[in-house]
Formats: C-alpha cells, sequence, structure tokens
C-alpha cells in the first residue's frame, strides 16, 4: 500500500504504526476507535488508516499543563467508555 492518500499527500499508517507513534498499544488504539474518542481514521477497503496529522490534532488535543487544568479530566479519560449499566444504576435513588 502507498504511504501516500489522496493528492494532499497526507501521510497514512496502519494502527500498529499509529499505536507506536502515540505510545499506545493497538490494542488501546482499536478501543479509542470503538468508543469514539481516539483520533480520526479512515476506512480503506478492509483496512484502518490514520494520517499522521490526524494522530498529531489528537494527541495535541489531550496536552495539559497540570492536573488541575480543566482539559486534564477529559485527557485522562479519552478512552474509557461509561457503562449504560452504571449510568442507570447511578440514576436510581438509593433507599
Amino acid at each position: 500500500m502507498h504511504d501516500r492518500l489522496g493528492e494532499n499527500g497526507a501521510r497514512c499508517v496502519r494502527t500498529e504504526e499509529a499505536a507506536k507513534l502515540l505510545g499506545l498499544s493497538p490494542r488501546t488504539l482499536e478501543k479509542y476507535r470503538c468508543h469514539g474518542t481516539g483520533p480520526i481514521f479512515r476506512k480503506l477497503g478492509g483496512r484502518v488508516v490514520y494520517t499522521i496529522d490526524d494522530l498529531e490534532t489528537w494527541a495535541d488535543g489531550a496536552a495539559c499543563q497540570s492536573t488541575s487544568d480543566p482539559r486534564y479530566v477529559d485527557a485522562r479519560d479519552a478512552g474509557r467508555m461509561k457503562s449504560p449499566v452504571r449510568l442507570a444504576a447511578a440514576s436510581v435513588p438509593q433507599r
């Protein structure tokens, strides 16, 4: 597969290389993709690819100055998916 996509020349990488660039495991990146919390991806045929620009943009969005930074909680919870069961249980009044 060519490492360029379209006329804009954006370099694309597969999940394994994208995970290495981000310092994540490929499985973590797959979970982020399923939860909708990861970087933008493209599905080309049967392959998932990411542009380097999209990986950098996503990583930059998680940048924080400190743990008191308002974006810290969102960055920390980026890959977590709230369980509908937990949400439903949390909304039921305790007796």
